[in-house]
């Protein structure tokens, strides 16, 4: 073993730590039988000096050049030796020429941890930290929930429980989430859609409070400084190692309850923003392979963050694709959902590329082969590929075109019942040829207005983001219902709730999976911010006392939950078409209207009303006749004859004054009478055997 000679800046070697040539993979730091392999690509490096720092300061204890004869093609490679060597923090210092004295000390793109982060809200110090897997997972398996069967729940893990009206012992964390599966489990989701969980920095908000002139957060995290690193503010103990344990141990608490977990990735940009930007880890080390620059040097900005990830050049491709895997792998996750992902369909140009070499890797990797992979279709620049994105046959997508339809429709829009019809058979239109499931149905995420807020609010109200209120959405297809924002005034209330639960009804009427954004079912508002990525307050987190304040929808939505899991020709994978196959009753899907069989498709229709049917072969039978009126008075209409030998029950009705207490009460017999729908309410009829 050869000491090591020449440090940087003159600084010695720690005492007692000796260093040999590496191995130059795997890429970031291995704890390996004699100490710790580091090998990290600079292509543009002359030199590289490996920093080490001491856990507790972070003050450098050792600066290391990595030996000559440890450099294979790009890669740096140095295995350390000495007594807790994998127990100090590290970076990188690259050496480019002359004057190289004062290069920053870089962050390892592959750490598994990174330390200085702080408590939540502190300016961090970050340095990278070694990390180990030796977290027992105890025998407990993935839930393996198919994805017709998917309901879909989007939370962030602070906001979830950091209102002290959430009772749990560790507010904001992974553990106080974890506090509340047995909430998650009542309400009938099984999977949750985590915002960001790689690290970022919280405090790189330029914006302060018009309020209060404080500074105010980077509160979402779509703003990573690592791929590989969990947030470690989300931790009771702000710690890397403690974030990793927390982490695990809600994915495996979750996974115990049957629940799968899946993680908003952010691969389209990075913290390091555009020339004014941080020097943390990838313009140090590889900058023209991890961003999109232009001709003239500066860089592209796809994302209206800054910079773009140049995310089809193969060293970055295999960088995320490593991510990914380690995601898969060590926090055992169920898959992910893909921030901007329009971004990863580019080339080196900036342009959409006709086969994205990325996007076909991670469809085709053998480690990620049962991981749900959804794309957000859109980017900063408009681009919007919603039906369009690569698939691959695997893809799935946040369906924005539902979120659009849906909304127009409950404002009775002109031509939103037909544009609406084909959105609750999963988007036959968009994802022909694919299944249902590739359809991710949303009426709110965590971008734009709740859905309190869009039953309550015409306008925006983004005055606390500090930017004038003229950040976020100009308009939501959004509607006060008569009053902007809170009022006692009963009619306009009861208008709201009719239009909430409704929604709500749709949602999980619809084929394909269905996702409901955390509150929404017992009416959470942001007030009317309809962009509140920094609003690290009440207006953000959820008030739990919402339970008891909205208990009515609630239980509403438990039942409607319910209802889906008892139903399932709404949960079919293939989409329905109205053509009746041999020795069928009914045909899979039939249109009606005010009578059966003359569905009204004007530009002034407010009234959908479809009969959707199962037989076997294709699933055990079930009938299920919905009727919806978005309009402003009352409508009449006459349901179908139901399948011979049974009869129509009333199951759900979002015009009720009452919500029952059972999640799947019986249903009242319904005749040959005529429904009456009250304005913006919709109803379920399901066909029951005749003496049950």
């Amino acid at each position: 073993m050869a000491r090591t000679s020449a440090p940087h800046d003159g600084r010695l070697p720690e005492p007692g730590l000796g260093t040999r040539p590496g191995r130059p993979a795997p890429l970031g730091a291995t704890v390996v039988p004699t100490g710790v392999n580091f090998a990290v690509c600079a292509p543009g490096a002359r030199a590289l000096w490996l920093v080490l720092m001491a856990p507790e300061s972070g003050d450098v204890v050792a600066e290391l050049p990595f030996p000559e004869d440890g450099r294979t093609g790009d890669v740096f490679a140095v295995t350390v030796s000495g007594p807790g060597v994998e127990q100090l923090h590290y970076g990188y210092r690259v050496g480019t020429g002359a004057g190289t004295a004062a290069a920053p000390v870089l962050l390892d793109p592959r750490a598994r941890g990174l330390a200085g982060g702080g408590a939540w809200g502190e300016r961090p110090r970050y340095r990278s930290q070694i990390g180990e897997d030796t977290f027992d997972w105890g025998g407990t398996r993935r839930p393996r929930t198919a994805p017709e069967d998917l309901v879909v729940y989007e939370l962030h893990v602070r906001g979830f429980t950091r209102d002290p009206s959430s009772q749990v012992a560790r507010p904001g964390t992974y553990a106080g989430l974890r506090e509340k599966i047995p909430y998650l489990l009542g309400l009938g989701v099984n999977c949750v859609e985590l915002l960001p969980v790689f690290e970022f920095d919280e405090t790189d908000n330029t914006y302060t409070s018009p309020e209060t002139g404080a500074p105010l957060l980077n509160y979402w995290g779509y703003n990573p400084v690592g791929f590989f690193a969990p947030k470690a503010a989300y931790a009771a103990t702000p710690t890397p190692d403690a974030a990793a344990r927390e982490l695990k141990e809600l994915v495996r608490a979750l996974h115990e309850a049957g629940i799968a977990v899946v993680l908003d990735v952010v691969f389209n940009h990075t913290a390091e923003g555009d020339h004014r930007g941080p020097t943390q880890s990838l313009r140090g080390l590889d900058g023209p392979a991890s961003y999109l620059m232009t001709p003239d040097g500066g860089y592209r900005n796809l994302t209206a963050t800054g910079n773009t990830v140049n995310a089809n050049h193969p060293r970055t491709r295999a960088l995320i694709l490593d991510s990914l895997r380690h995601w898969a792998t060590e926090y055992r996750v169920d898959g992910f959902r893909f921030d901007m992902a329009c971004i990863l369909a580019r080339g080196q140009d900036g342009e959409l590329l006709d086969n994205p070499p990325l996007l076909e890797d991670i469809a085709h990797d053998p480690v990620l082969a049962d991981r749900l992979l959804v794309a957000e279709a859109t980017d900063a620049t408009g681009l919007d590929l919603t039906g369009g994105f690569p698939s691959y046959g695997r893809w799935s997508e946040w369906n924005a075109r539902y979120r659009d339809d849906i909304r127009r429709f409950l404002l009775g829009r002109p031509g939103s019942a037909a544009a609406f019809a084909p959105r609750l058979l999963g988007s036959p239109d968009l994802y022909g040829g694919r299944t249902a499931t590739a359809s991710v149905n949303y009426i709110t995420c965590h971008d734009g207005m709740t859905l309190a807020d869009l039953t309550s609010y015409d306008e925006r109200h983004n005055h606390a983001n500090g930017e004038g209120g003229a950040d976020g959405i100009p308009d939501e297809d959004s509607w006060n219902c008569g009053h902007e924002g809170p009022t006692g005034d009963p009619a306009v209330l009861l208008t709201r709730d009719r239009q909430r639960r409704t929604a709500l009804a749709l949602l999980f009427l619809s084929q394909g999976v269905p996702m409901l954004l955390a509150g929404d079912e017992f009416g959470r508002t942001q007030q009317g911010n309809n962009n509140a990525y920094s609003q690290d307050n009440p207006i953000s987190w959820l008030d739990w006392t919402g339970t008891r304040t909205h208990a009515d929808l609630l239980r509403f939505t438990r039942r409607c939950v319910a209802f889906r899991r008892a139903h399932p020709v709404l949960r079919r994978v293939r989409h329905p078409d109205g053509v009746t196959p041999e020795g069928w009753k009914l045909p899979p899907v039939s249109w009606h209207g005010e009578r059966p069989g003359e569905p009204d498709w004007s530009d002034g229709s407010t009234l959908l009303a479809v009969l959707l049917h199962q037989e076997p072969p294709e699933g055990v039978r079930d009938t299920v006749f919905i009727a919806v009126n978005t309009g402003r008075a009352d409508r009449a209409v006459e349901p179908p004859a139901p399948p011979s030998g049974t009869h129509w029950r009333l199951s759900l009705d979002t015009g009720a004054a009452t919500e029952p207490e059972a999640p799947v009460p019986p249903g009242r017999v319904h005749g040959p009478a005529t429904l009456r729908l009250a304005p913006h309410t919709a109803v379920a009829l399901t066909a029951h055997p005749d003496g049950s």
